[in-house]
């Protein structure tokens, strides 16, 4: 086996692949290690959305405009099928219409058109004060777009996958599994969920703990999205929208009248897949050992609120699941914690949006280069 590599990046999920490809593109030869033979965590049990409208104002939303534009060109060279492009943001109050409308006149909301309520296509349901269309989004399908990313880059760049490599300790210039040591100049540990087992004295530093998340695929319902769907609770937890002045007054609304959805972290998320299923989401726990337990009054939740948006009165349930990301102060971070050696975590549920990004910030600290052009300040 070959042991000595221009760059070992551990972790094969869309963080680490993120960075073989960032890696292959600066021209270096790249290994990936993880103690799986695939990607089974994070990665493959989200939406496949890459959001930029709503991310936080400044290096997030930047991030992720630069991650959206690389995942359009992967996509189209790696076979991965970019299902549907654009979000609606549906307001089903008056008071989410405002904050739209006043985040449509801000800078964030560059690109983006209110859309009124009698406009609003089907299969939104008639009665909603109108909407906010973006048409930044794409969305693929995680499950097949993060294998199908790694067989590309091994197939056409030549990355090494290195599969059952139990990571045990890490140092300047080298790697160290239960097979052996492992060679390289430059180092990337992207371990995702795992908070313990390498580096827990800077997730502990980082107040970074794990939020856990319902999903589901429901049956095709027999129409076609336009485009994404989310709805007035995703306004109060996509940091973005705070730019709007009457943001509070839609919290105290929702306060009032979906207090279990918020307490519960529950908003809309729905995206359609080739076979027409939906994927639909999410809620959120936080704790520094979540359970593996997924309560049917959870589930209620988010079905109650895809059926006040779409016209979707009894969906039919075809599968169900829970995921597990980083969560902390800090949407993600980057940090040297030896010579050559990178900690990179996504800390809120941003990865799969933000990661293309975030790794060529990484590669371009390793080789001492500047900062790419989204990572750097505006007018610096």
């Amino acid at each position: 086996m070959e042991t000595s590599f221009d760059l070992l990046v551990v972790g094969r999920g869309i963080v680490g692949l993120g960075h073989a490809l960032a890696g292959v593109r600066a021209g270096l030869r790249v290994a990936v290690l993880d103690r799986e033979t695939r990607a089974i965590g994070a990665s493959i049990r989200n939406f496949g959305f890459v959001t930029v409208t709503g991310q936080q104002d400044g290096i997030t939303w930047r991030r992720c405009r630069r991650a959206r534009d690389i995942w359009a060109e992967v996509a189209s060279q790696a076979g991965i099928q970019v299902h549907h492009r654009g979000l609606l943001m549906a307001a089903r109050r008056r008071e989410a219409l405002t904050v739209l409308e006043e985040f449509a006149a801000h800078k964030m909301g560059a690109g983006c058109r209110i859309v009124p309520g009698k406009d609003l296509p089907p299969p939104l349901r008639a009665g909603h004060a109108g909407a906010l269309h973006s048409p930044h989004e794409l969305r693929v399908e995680s499950r097949d777009a993060v294998p199908r990313l790694a067989a590309w880059l091994a197939e056409a760049h030549g990355v090494t996958f290195l599969p059952r490599a139990a990571v045990l300790g890490v140092e300047a210039g080298a790697v160290h599994t239960h097979a052996g040591k492992l060679h390289a100049t430059h180092i990337v540990v992207c371990p995702g969920p795992d908070l313990v087992s390498l580096y827990p004295e800077v997730h502990a530093r980082r107040g970074v703990t794990l939020s856990k998340l319902h999903m589901l695929r429901v049956a095709n319902p027999g129409w076609r999205l336009p485009a994404a769907v989310m709805s007035d609770l995703g306004l109060v937890r996509y940091l973005g929208y705070a730019v709007a002045p009457s943001l509070p007054k839609l919290r105290a609304v929702l306060d009032a009248e979906q207090a279990p959805h918020l307490a519960n972290g529950v908003h809309l998320i729905a995206v359609q897949g080739a076979d027409g299923s939906l994927v639909v989401g999410d809620s959120h726990h936080y704790h520094d050992s979540p359970d593996p337990f997924m309560p049917q009054a959870v589930d209620d939740l988010m079905l109650d609120e895809l059926s006040r948006v779409l016209d979707l009165p009894s969906p039919q349930v075809l599968e169900r699941w829970v995921g597990y990301y980083p969560s902390g102060p800090d949407t993600a971070f980057i940090e040297a914690v030896a010579e050559g050696v990178r900690l990179v975590n996504v800390t809120s549920g941003t990865g799969a949006s933000s990661a293309f990004a975030i790794a060529e910030e990484t590669i371009a600290s390793l080789l001492g280069q500047n900062a790419p052009e989204h990572a750097r300040e505006p007018n610096a």
